[in-house]
């Protein structure tokens, strides 16, 4: 199993540990419309790589060679982020078995859970947390 980590205390692993990756498992249509992590503050970029193609939502049968080609230590740490958790964790689960040692999901993902008006990025999650990010 992959443990989840609140979103500031993951912002905090990027700040101070080199090694440190976020991956977004979320898709391209959630990067364009919805924002992602702007980690300019740590000298990073996030590793974008879906965990389902949009807009099959079928799992992407790449992600772990595409997650190769842009992590290369097994051993660095990484931090999977969706837009509540549940792509993360499962993301985390398969990088855990290819071999990657250090995996997390990212608690509440980007957006976290809907608020009473149905609205998300306002209850938990990376958004709500005040964290860095922007549209394109």
């Amino acid at each position: 199993m992959a443990e989840d980590v609140a979103p500031k205390l993951v912002w905090e692993a990027l700040m101070s540990d080199p090694d440190a990756t976020l991956c977004d498992v979320r898709t391209n249509a959630e990067w364009s419309f919805v924002g992602v992590p702007d980690l300019e503050q740590t000298g990073k970029h996030p590793l974008m790589i879906q965990w389902q193609v949009f807009p099959s939502m079928q799992q992407n049968p790449n992600f772990l060679d595409q997650l190769k080609q842009g992590v290369t230590s097994h051993e660095h740490p990484l931090y999977f982020l969706c837009r509540t958790g549940g792509r993360g964790l499962a993301a985390a689960m398969a990088a855990k078995a290819a071999g990657y040692t250090k995996v997390f999901n990212i608690k509440d993902g980007f957006e976290g859970p809907a608020d009473a008006r149905g609205h998300r990025g306002h209850v938990a999650g990376w958004k709500s947390e005040g964290l860095p990010w922007k549209q394109n």
